[in-house]
């Protein structure tokens, strides 16, 4: 009767003791007792990523600017991604804490640590990085159904842009993240992999710094074809005005300079399929002409 009462202890013991682990973008390995119930995310992209996951329910708490999805607009703030209200975030007594691997202050991210509190630091720099990120966020969430199915689509869907551009012409691109200081990124960075992913070629992509400082001078000399920048909705602002005094520079004669909305560009997240699909298209049309 007692060894029959083992084996059924036994039997049962993976349900009572449902331990997850996941190694983060920081290459530490967390594991939690049991899948979170109570996160807080302290970035706009954690929140998103979470959300896509599939845990989205299960978020307390995010950071100023988490506004997609809009459900995130709803939850109580603890603070910036820069300036984290500690205070604030301790008294919701997460079971996960999100964080951002270059995003947070690292004095606070410590402090935090030192309390016992579990952080998963989070940061995708590649296509792949953000289908993981999904996967292993939704492991320790519980929502492998969701979070693997939305990763899956992810694949799926970047692999198909890879394919539709695989042999597309060459086209030089200039992307512009800020005016003044002027300022692009290089090929590491996850929109120059866009840009490659859509048959760009990067006009800075060799430079070492992941966002360099650039000037108008060497913009000119690159002469590219098209040049984007990121607005809110995508809709034309100021922002490439200055480039129109340039009529010999390519882009300019061509009227190639296109706008795609900020969000999704900017944050390594789902919505960075539908990115690379609006800057496919803008340099299609940059091809036609």
């Amino acid at each position: 009767m007692i060894f029959r009462f083992f084996l059924l202890f036994f039997a049962f013991l993976p349900c009572a003791f449902s331990e997850v682990c996941a190694v983060d973008d920081a290459g530490r390995r967390l594991c939690l007792p049991s899948p979170a119930q109570r996160i807080v995310t302290l970035s706009p992209g954690a929140t998103e990523l979470v959300f896509a996951a599939g845990a989205g329910e299960k978020v307390i708490a995010g950071v100023n600017y988490s506004d997609y999805p809009p459900a995130a607009l709803e939850l109580p703030r603890v603070g910036t991604h820069t300036r984290i209200d500690l205070e604030a975030l301790v008294a919701l007594e997460p079971d996960l804490i999100v964080t951002w691997v270059t995003g947070n202050p690292p004095e606070q991210i410590a402090l935090l640590k030192e309390l016992g509190l579990p952080q998963f630091a989070i940061e995708p720099r590649t296509f792949e990085g953000v289908s993981s990120t999904l996967e292993r966020l939704a492991t320790l969430s519980g929502t492998e159904q969701e979070g693997f199915a939305e990763a899956e689509r992810f694949r799926k869907g970047i692999a198909e842009i890879a394919e539709q551009y695989r042999n597309a012409e060459p086209i030089p691109v200039f992307y512009q993240v800020w005016q003044t200081p002027l300022m692009t990124i290089n090929d590491d960075h996850l929109i120059g992999k866009v840009v490659q992913l859509c048959g760009g070629v990067n006009v800075f992509g060799d430079m070492p710094r992941l966002v360099p400082r650039i000037s108008a001078e060497v913009v000119l000399e690159a002469d590219p074809h098209a040049i984007i920048t990121a607005s809110v909705g995508g809709i034309e602002d100021n922002q490439l005005d200055h480039w129109k005094s340039y009529s010999g520079m390519s882009a300019v004669a061509k009227n190639n300079l296109f706008f795609v909305p900020a969000s999704p560009i900017s944050r390594p997240t789902p919505r960075l399929l539908e990115a690379s699909r609006d800057i496919c298209q803008r340099l299609d049309v940059a091809r036609g002409r």
